[in-house]
């Protein structure tokens, strides 16, 4: 071989293992789709205990990474806030209220735009700001906090009065805003009587799907309304679980105890958080059935989310583009045991002219093994099962990470992997650097048992809490606890009094954070 031959086969071999080099996000883009379900416990799908039917989320998990020390922020609109900015509510002024337009920050949509991909948003925003004006291409769904899962609007020729959340204390037929490509409607009411939220969220994210450019990645951000409240389901869904809650919170609650620790989401030694329920025989037989009642149909909106997210799964594999979408999945606080009482309401559990809501029982049993509920910085009310799949960019399948994040970390994980610069200005305004860090390598495979360097905060209402590793200082209404998470996750030992020096940095540290957003003075 002469010279020649030799510098350009050399060339060739090196050029060959410069491509095989290249990671995956270089050479394709992923499409990433974000799947957030709405007042949905900690222990309410098959992966991390449930006896709820959740193979597609199952499938998810056991061929992904499921994360055990997962955070939201307890309530709906400052953990969406929090998950669309990579920020704190508290730097965008959404950690009182969702009425007000997001103010110095970048949101998802407007990151993937910036990196060329389609961005798609179909389900709940919970603001009055149109996602159509903040990067994203299309939107549809409930602008608002919760409707009526099977008729939003009035009331339509042959059904009853659809069962309608009042709001701001105004008249109980106030209407939520719907949205339908970027135009909003109030009253929306749907033609169809097949129309079912859950159903419909994904129906629209399977047309955009289906008609976008398939040379170019998109984003999808599908945001569902179940299982918040009004308790409502299809009856072949109630049907599945027919009978099933008749042994009691109790039964429920130690047979998912038993699934974690068997699926290692909670430590072989770990104890069960004391149950807060009511004795399942103290009740009489007229409440047992209602309690049953509205389990089933919890649990079968759970089913039919899982149904859904199937959709989204099959349709991805017929057109080749699962191995490489990265989908996150969480809920946005723990199980609620908020109780709405609408007057006027009739009609069996479960159907469209009863408000329903979980109660505290049967959430207590949501967040097993974990104190507390929605609202509450406790465990039990920021705890979200967080499970991400990507078949091409995960290396190990099957992984449970204890490493703590918190959903202000999900946009630094996005723009890791888009590799995108984080703007300081957008129309403008001065854009606040997202909080977050991202736990990108943690979803590859690294990194995945690590200590988090930074602490990680919270407030809403009555409760505020600092994590810093495994030490955390929990309150509610100014009463203060401390736990060490690694021996005690479920918080039952505090260690407040034993342990006074760390009582105070953890409480130094947290109004240090605080004093920035004028919210709350050292007590």
């Amino acid at each position: 071989m002469n010279y020649r031959n030799c510098i350009l086969t050399f060339a060739l071999i090196l050029l060959i293992f410069s491509k095989c080099n290249k990671s995956p996000i270089s050479l394709q883009p992923p499409n990433v789709i974000l799947i957030l379900v709405d007042d949905m416990g900690f222990s309410d799908i098959g992966a991390y205990g449930s006896e709820i039917e959740t193979p597609n989320i199952d499938r998810l998990a056991f061929e992904g990474v499921r994360f055990t020390n997962a955070y939201n922020t307890s309530k709906c609109f400052p953990s969406r806030a929090c998950l669309l900015t990579g920020l704190y509510s508290q730097q965008i002024g959404y950690h009182k209220t969702f009425r007000l337009k997001m103010q110095n920050a970048i949101t998802l949509g407007e990151l993937f735009k910036s990196a060329g991909y389609t961005t798609l948003w179909s389900g709940k925003h919970h603001s009055i700001e149109n996602p159509i004006t903040r990067g994203f291409d299309h939107y549809s769904g409930l602008l608002d906090g919760a409707s009526n899962h099977f008729n939003p609007g009035v009331k339509r020729t042959g059904e009853g009065q659809p069962a309608q959340k009042g709001w701001m204390k105004r008249s109980p037929t106030t209407y939520r805003n719907w949205v339908i490509e970027g135009e909003v409607f109030n009253p929306y009411t749907p033609k169809s009587k097949d129309f079912y939220t859950t159903d419909v969220f994904t129906n629209y994210a399977l047309n955009w799907i289906n008609k976008i450019d398939e040379k170019k990645p998109f984003f999808l951000y599908l945001a569902y309304t179940a299982p918040h409240d009004p308790l409502m389901a299809w009856p072949e869904d109630i049907e599945k679980y027919k009978n099933y809650y008749n042994v009691g919170y109790k039964k429920i609650r130690q047979d998912r105890f038993k699934k974690q620790k068997e699926l290692g989401i909670i430590p072989k030694d770990a104890s069960l958080s004391v149950p807060a329920f009511k004795d399942w025989g103290s009740l009489s037989k007229d409440e047992r059935a209602e309690e049953s009642r509205s389990m089933e149909v919890y649990a079968a909106m759970i089913d039919r989310l899982d149904q859904n997210i199937g959709k989204i799964l099959s349709m991805l594999e017929n057109k080749g583009e699962l191995n490489n979408t990265l989908i996150v999945f969480a809920s946005d606080n723990g199980g609620s045991r908020e109780v709405v009482n609408l007057s006027g309401g009739t009609g069996e559990i479960g159907t469209l002219t009863n408000w329903k809501s979980l109660g505290k029982s049967w959430a207590n049993v949501s967040n097993t093994p974990y104190r507390e509920y929605k609202n509450w910085s406790h465990e039990g009310g920021i705890k979200t099962p967080l499970i991400a799949f990507w078949p091409k960019g995960i290396k190990h399948k099957n992984i449970i990470a204890s490493t703590p994040i918190h959903f202000i970390d999900v946009l630094p994980t996005f723009q890791e992997i888009l590799n995108v610069e984080y703007p300081k200005r957008l129309n403008g305004q001065n854009i606040i650097p997202a909080d977050g860090k991202s736990f990108l390598s943690a979803i590859k495979g690294e990194n995945q048992n690590d200590e988090r360097a930074t602490p990680i905060f919270w407030q809403w209402r009555n409760g505020k809490a600092i994590r810093d590793r495994n030490w955390k200082l929990v309150s509610n209404k100014n009463k203060w606890e401390l736990y060490n998470l690694k021996e005690d996750p479920i918080e039952e030992n505090d260690l407040l009094e034993k342990e006074p020096e760390k009582t105070e940095y953890l409480k130094k540290e947290y109004f240090n954070w605080a004093k920035q957003f004028d919210f709350d003075k050292k007590d």
